[in-house]
């Protein structure tokens, strides 16, 4: 099932109380001062849409950013935001692809039945002529039955097994942060933090899987997979700084066909903090 829908799409189904909308916009990272997301989507949105607030859904009973929260704490935030598990949901971002992919994991990985994301986000929509409205938005409350997919998601023990035996069974971490940060050869944004990468790890910058705003095709994805070596009917775990843009290449490989993702949840900001980690950097 293609995980993308269009505007048009999306217009047809808008009336339709068992759709639900959700702008899932994260401030982009380096700005200053930071972009107020929460803002612009009060100030413009698709008709009925509730601002999914990734910060603030996720995890906070650990220092590590964008962790998923519990089952039961989910559950809780989707009911008072009117998300059902049941309901058809479409995710979307304010501007470029970045964000909105891990709401669409997220909801994905704790249980929706049908989860989609726009393709163009708010920006397509607007370009096609279609309405936006301002002001708060309010969805009476509704059940959502999270149940973790915990398939779906590595953890450091997972990760370190893979790196130990990929002599014998080549692992397939794909990274998305920028090739310099997986160099090792540009700072991470988080103090305290080394970049570099794991050993084995592939570098495929997320923005590589974008286009004027878009994802790329089925068929672009596939070769950019493959010219990385990249064997889609084998199992890939991707991460990237804190598990937000790593989930932008999970999308990707379901647009390319791909079946066994993972999404390291912890990514770079718990790797590099851990002492056993072995971290490689490509030579000056």
């Amino acid at each position: 099932m293609n995980p993308l829908v269009t505007p048009l799409w999306l217009a047809e189904r808008l009336g339709d109380p068992h759709v639900v909308v959700l702008d899932a916009t994260l401030p982009p990272v380096g700005v200053i001062p930071p972009v107020d997301t929460r803002g612009r989507h009060a100030a413009r949105h698709i008709p009925g849409a509730v601002f999914f607030d990734i910060d603030e859904l996720s995890g906070h009973s650990t220092s590590l950013p964008h962790m998923l929260p519990s089952e039961a704490e989910f559950a809780r935030a989707m009911s008072v935001l009117g998300v059902s598990s049941n309901a058809t949901i479409v995710v979307y971002e304010q501007e470029s692809v970045f964000s909105a992919p891990r709401a669409w994991w997220m909801l994905r990985v704790m249980g929706a039945k049908d989860v989609f994301m726009l393709d163009g986000g708010l920006r397509a929509w607007v370009e096609a002529g279609l309405p936006v409205e301002s002001g708060a938005v309010e969805r009476a409350t509704a059940r959502f039955e999270a149940k973790l997919n915990r398939d779906a998601v590595e953890d450091f023990a997972g990760v370190q097994r893979k790196i130990a035996e990929r002599a014998q069974t080549p692992a397939q971490i794909l990274d998305a942060r920028s090739a310099r940060r997986f160099a090792g050869t540009a700072p991470e944004p988080r103090p305290g933090i080394t970049s570099g990468h794991m050993p084995g790890a592939i570098s495929l910058p997320f923005t590589e899987l974008a286009e004027d705003r878009r994802m790329k095709s089925g068929d672009a994805l596939r070769e950019i997979f493959a010219a990385k070596g990249v064997d889609i009917a084998r199992p890939v775990t991707t991460t990237c700084g804190s598990g937000v843009t790593a989930a932008v290449l999970a999308l990707g490989l379901e647009i390319a066909g791909a079946k066994k993702v993972q999404l390291y949840d912890g990514s770079w900001a718990e790797y590099a903090a851990e002492p056993e980690a072995v971290i490689e950097k490509d030579s000056q």
